[in-house]
């Protein structure tokens, strides 16, 4: 199935079991960050910049993405292990960077764990490079680590 067949929209309420379903399957889901409560957070901002791709009705990709005024941000890029090397990611890159860049955003910033090789080359590949800076954060909520059952 080619890349065009891919269908973008906003996330939904309904899609909620396939999207936390696929983040597992991408192994996006640490202990410390609890996917439903991530999906609960981005549905209070922006909602419509929760984008999932379908192809045959079917879930297979997710980008979250959003924009303080300064930079944007791109969370929880994910494409079903069996799509990937397929153009989807890259879509579903181009759909936010495109949303982005229709409200001014002039950057954007995204993490990658520096052992994700593959990841880190896709992104090199449509045009992100590494800054020279040092990223750093603190925990604010300091819950039980996210099981999966």
């Amino acid at each position: 199935m080619s890349v065009e067949a891919l269908r973008t929209r906003p996330y939904q309420p309904a899609d909620e079991k396939a999207v936390v379903s696929l983040w597992l399957r991408c192994g996006l889901v640490v202990p410390h960050n609890n996917p439903l409560r991530d999906i609960r957070r981005k549905l209070k901002i922006n909602p419509e910049w929760f984008l999932v791709g379908t192809r045959t009705g079917e879930i297979v990709a997710t980008c979250m993405f959003g924009y303080d005024g300064h930079r944007g941000s791109i969370n929880y890029l994910a494409v079903a292990p069996e799509q990937q090397r397929r153009g989807i990611a890259a879509k579903m890159m181009q759909a936010s960077e495109n949303i982005l860049c229709s409200v001014g955003c002039p950057k954007i910033n995204l993490q990658v764990r520096d052992a994700n090789k593959v990841v880190i080359e896709f992104y090199e590949s449509i045009g992100y490079v590494a800054d020279n800076i040092v990223n750093m954060g603190k925990r604010l909520e300091h819950d039980e680590p996210y099981r999966v059952d």
